[in-house]
């Protein structure tokens, strides 16, 4: 994983952008996976009407999105529903026999398996085939366009008040914490399924020992009803430490707080790869399609990690990191692999085991 994402993060196209509106080059809709019927080429210009955006996103990425997209694409306009991965697929699966929403970007992870194969159709973009080694689709429904990777969100006034020093899962037992640490819930929140899956990769997947740290742990978490509120009322006081990952909480950095830090755990972290969707019947399935590429294309992520400042890491292996990124370089955290298929496979039988020790401890 760590060499993975060192060279994710090294490569350095000959030609960076400097705007949003840099030269995508052409866009074409067509598919490597299933027999979904494809647009053809078309100039970006000539796409019209809406595009209905399911997404887990933060705002800043979804205004990056929307700003870099309608530099190429002018003459569709962007519709956002929000919401947690739980929430949106539930919504979609709802909205089966009309659905409601064109695509899916975000909480859509490699560890998902087949599990919502119902909801989406059996296509991804031809960029999703020049992504790093590793990060290519595992299940032909999502095309991955970033990773997510694991963090501690510390807010360092609290810290000091309690005179502790956060560095690792270890440091997290301390009863100085109890009712300190949140957490969304891993039953509907992938980002809180990323944590779930880091605790298992530092200290052994689906063992005694990283069951038993699990329930020293949950004593101090409260369970709350988004991932962004983890790391926003971490921000706020309300908790010492957020457990969330990196590009939710550098925005709270970028715009402007002093008082937290993103604490890669010392004990180590991974990453969950995430992709957009497309959704079976949607009304828009063309403009659908263009995002999907535009997200997934080498010159689309080049665009948003420049508007962002290098707050996400993606995937496309000709994509351009910029210079001054908020996030560390890879070769500055400590990495951990994460047995993926195992956890797919393996999934709701964790999260039974999760929600049994949960009423046992916080019923």
């Amino acid at each position: 994983m760590k060499k993975l994402l060192a060279l994710l993060l090294s490569l350095v196209m000959a030609l960076s952008l400097a705007a949003c509106g840099g030269d995508t080059g052409e866009q074409t809709d067509e598919g490597t996976t299933g027999d979904t019927e494809t647009t053809g080429e078309k100039a970006p210009e000539d796409y019209e009407g809406e595009v209905q955006l399911y997404s887990s996103m933060t705002e800043a990425d979804l205004e990056a999105l929307i700003t870099c997209f309608n530099e190429v694409y002018p003459n569709i306009e962007v519709v956002v529903t929000n919401g947690s991965a739980g929430e949106l697929t539930t919504r979609i699966d709802g909205e089966k026999g009309n659905p409601q929403g064109d695509l899916v970007w975000g909480g859509m992870a490699d560890s998902d398996g087949d599990a919502y194969a119902e909801i989406f159709e059996a296509w991804v973009s031809e960029h999703d085939a020049e992504n790093a080694e590793g990060f290519q689709s595992t299940n032909g429904l999502y095309s991955m366009d970033h990773l997510s990777t694991v963090v501690f969100c510390v807010n360092e006034d609290l810290e000091a008040e309690l005179g502790l020093n956060i560095q690792s899962y270890e440091d997290l037992l301390d009863p100085a914490l109890k009712g300190k640490i949140a957490t969304a819930d891993p039953n509907s929140s992938s980002s809180a399924w990323n944590n779930l899956s880091n605790i298992m990769a530092v200290f052994g997947t689906d063992s005694d020992e990283a069951w038993a740290y699990i329930e020293q742990l949950m004593p101090n978490l409260v369970v709350l009803g988004s991932s962004s509120g983890v790391f926003k009322n971490t921000q706020a006081g309300e908790y010492v430490v957020g457990l969330t990952y990196e590009d939710g909480a550098v925005n709270l950095l970028k715009d402007g707080a002093t008082n937290i830090r993103l604490q890669y755990p010392t004990d180590g972290t991974s990453a969950t790869v995430f992709g957009c969707a497309l959704i079976k019947g949607g009304p828009n399935p063309e403009n659908a399609k263009a995002m999907i590429d535009f997200i997934c294309s080498a010159e689309g992520q080049t665009a948003l990690a420049a508007y962002q400042g290098g707050t996400l890491r993606y995937t496309n292996a000709g994509y351009t990191v910029p210079e001054d990124a908020w996030l560390p370089a890879s070769d500055e955290i400590t990495w951990v692999d994460r047995d993926v298929e195992y956890l797919t496979e393996n999934k709701d039988a964790i999260l039974e085991h999760w929600n049994q020790l949960w009423a046992e401890i916080n019923g």
